[in-house]
């Protein structure tokens, strides 16, 4: 459920992206980074998402608190593990409310927050969930049509980064640090390298092959150098640990007819 096409975030998405906002790379950057850890997809082309059990108690007034605690609660937390297991526990509120859970569900880089799906630039969260799954680009879409909605642009553009964490992550902002959080990934980007675009999307590529090449970051370190060394390998490729093109489009080859 959910599984798509898993397309990685390209060149013209991020230059889109920034000339909506009117912000440098650098921030661009941050915000992603911050809110998905870099990468809006899991190892098995789902969407990343976290169920927020407080938004479900919320939104169905309670009807299924004594039910499903673990689902609809009154207090938030209580996430459990990570990754798939957010998809499983959104299915299992979906047998309850579908509607309801898809709406108290984050989505992909920009975690946009299902209930606010209108908010993104969609007529519904099914609209909105479905975008979810094509790729990362239209996943940044739906991040930056929130930020213009609720007028965090000049936020950004500023780098008042208090106040973007408190309307974009909510009142709790602090208890996470994600104002701190954003003003260290900035500074980090601002001086430079930024993430590589073909380097992320080979890590994706991989990531969805079964291969293990770290964090989807951008960057090439050891762990991506391994592994693309393992697929040129089982391949028939020249075993040369770069990332050339033949390599890239042998990746994505791969990664489409799997």
């Amino acid at each position: 459920m959910f599984e798509g096409k898993g397309r990685p975030l390209t060149d013209d998405g991020l230059t889109r992206a920034r000339r909506a906002l009117g912000v440098d790379l650098a921030t661009l950057w941050a915000v992603m980074t911050v809110e998905t850890r870099g990468c809006g997809f899991l190892p098995s082309r789902r969407p990343v998402i976290l169920f927020e059990r407080h938004i479900f108690h919320r939104i169905t007034d309670g009807r299924f608190d004594a039910r499903a605690p673990d689902l609809s609660n009154p207090r938030a937390g209580g996430y459990g593990a990570g990754g798939d297991a957010q998809h499983e526990r959104l299915a299992r509120a979906m047998a309850l409310d579908r509607r309801a859970a898809l709406e108290s569900t984050s989505w992909g880089l920009g975690q946009v927050m299902g209930f606010n799906a209108r908010d993104a630039g969609y007529r519904s969260v099914e609209t909105m969930v479905r975008a979810m799954t094509l790729g990362e680009n239209s996943q940044l879409k739906a991040m930056i049509g929130f930020i213009h909605s609720n007028g965090l642009a000049a936020m950004l553009k500023r780098r008042h980064w208090k106040e973007f964490a408190r309307l974009y992550n909510g009142a709790d902002y602090q208890r996470n640090k994600y104002d701190e959080r954003l003003a260290l990934a900035h500074a980090r980007y601002a001086a430079g390298p930024l993430p590589g675009l073909s380097v992320r999307a080979a890590q994706m590529y991989l990531t969805f092959l079964g291969y293990s090449p770290g964090a989807v970051d951008g960057w090439f370190g050891t762990n991506t150098q391994r592994a693309v060394q393992q697929f040129q390998q089982a391949q028939g490729l020249a075993v040369t640990g770069r990332l050339d093109a033949a390599t890239l489009a042998a990746l994505a080859r791969a990664a489409r007819s799997t």
